[in-house]
């Protein structure tokens, strides 16, 4: 499908397929993905907020702002399972995936999941730089995100795919940063406006504006320092503390949440790594990956496009993008990925008997295009 024509389409599916609630399906054609996830949905609303669909983007927000405050008394059992020191489970965190009308799932899945919650204060911000306006019910929800990633931040947790719940992931504290980073001016703000900017003056409650810019002002300033100490290796990120490997979600420390900078030697070697080992043509996650048998991803493909368009690298941003236009069907539908390069064909067709084919559509593919395609803006 040529460029132009795929990328309205991706708009009109983005737009078809979000729920009358605000939510955006992963994927409605695909039992397990016929959730929404904060981290997907996040993306989706950013890309309609780039072409200008600022109410369908608002919608989002707003779905994300409700079933957060409506599951907002898991922070408070969150923050008193850690001061116990006692595991984080379902019933103390706050899910990574909510039915369409923003209720949780009752089927077994890896809930404990920080990075979306991060990507959704992005996401917020961004869509509020944009014109948005500072609604009471983000406000609140804000309350209460702000709180469990400054409680949390350091906890293990699953990564964005949703694997090793025993590690820290350098994406996940990448996600936590950018959002907090993000939101940190409406808070202050907000500090401003109840009198209780003055660090010196106790807060009376634990959600007080100033108490709030305090605490992520504390994260932003160790975040990264403990990432870079952690994470770091042979002058590359890795994809969790003890191995070598590159995962192709280290793309999120530049790319949009700016734990690295574009130009930092690090960073810059790391998406060589991930161009090299992990990019013919596609991208796959990491190299051992055996979901789907260990495909490439659009989504990430797509990514890799963005960041070389932030760099100014059009020849291979666009050799990408084509690759990806090259993958949509008859129907204009984007994959999740598609079976190319396998890792493993035996776990292709394990997971075909399990689940079905590949997801598609998958609207954070058709969202990751449009943002690649848009351009420049972050």
């Amino acid at each position: 499908m040529e460029a132009g024509q795929l990328f309205a389409r991706s708009i009109d599916i983005l737009k078809a397929y979000q729920s009358p609630t605000g939510a955006f399906p992963a994927a409605p054609d695909y039992p397990p993905y016929n959730y929404a996830w904060l981290r997907d949905g996040t993306f989706s609303a950013r890309a309609l907020d780039l072409v200008g669909e600022r109410e369908a983007a608002a919608g989002f927000y707003r779905f994300g702002a409700r079933t957060i405050i409506a599951h907002g008394y898991k922070v408070e059992r969150a923050m008193a399972a850690v001061a116990r020191g006692q595991p984080i489970g379902d019933a103390t965190c706050l899910h990574t995936r909510y039915t369409l009308a923003g209720e949780e799932g009752r089927e077994p899945w890896g809930n404990f999941q920080l990075d979306g919650y991060g990507t959704y204060l992005w996401g917020l911000a961004a869509h509020l730089r944009a014109g948005g306006p500072w609604e009471d019910i983000y406000r609140r929800a804000v309350d209460l995100v702000v709180p469990y990633l400054t409680g949390l931040w350091q906890h293990p947790c699953l990564d964005c795919w949703e694997e090793y719940g025993d590690y820290r992931h350098p994406s996940t504290l990448a996600a936590i940063y950018g959002g907090l980073q993000a939101i940190l001016p409406w808070l202050e703000d907000e500090s401003r406006k109840t009198g209780f900017h003055d660090a010196g003056r106790e807060p009376e409650r634990e959600q007080n504006p100033g108490r709030l810019v305090l605490k992520v002002e504390d994260v932003l300033e160790r975040l990264p320092e403990l990432a870079r100490s952690e994470f770091i290796r042979d002058g590359h990120w890795v994809k969790f503390a003890g191995q070598d490997a590159v995962d192709a979600n280290l793309l999120w420390l530049g790319v949009p949440f700016g734990l690295c900078s574009l130009d930092d030697p690090v960073f810059r070697e790391t998406v060589a790594r991930i161009a090299t080992e992990l990019c013919s043509g596609g991208v796959k996650r990491y190299s051992a990956d055996t979901y789907y048998g260990g495909g490439q991803w659009l989504l990430l493909t797509a990514w890799l496009a963005w960041y070389y368009r932030l760099r100014g690298e059009e020849a291979p941003a666009r050799k990408l993008l084509a690759w990806v236009e090259a993958r949509a069907d008859t129907n204009g539908f984007l994959p999740e990925q598609v079976p190319e390069n396998l890792t493993s064909e035996a776990h292709y067709h394990y997971w075909l008997e399990r689940w079905g084919p590949i997801a598609n559509p998958l609207l954070w593919s058709h969202a990751m295009y449009i943002i690649a395609a848009r351009g420049m803006e972050v």
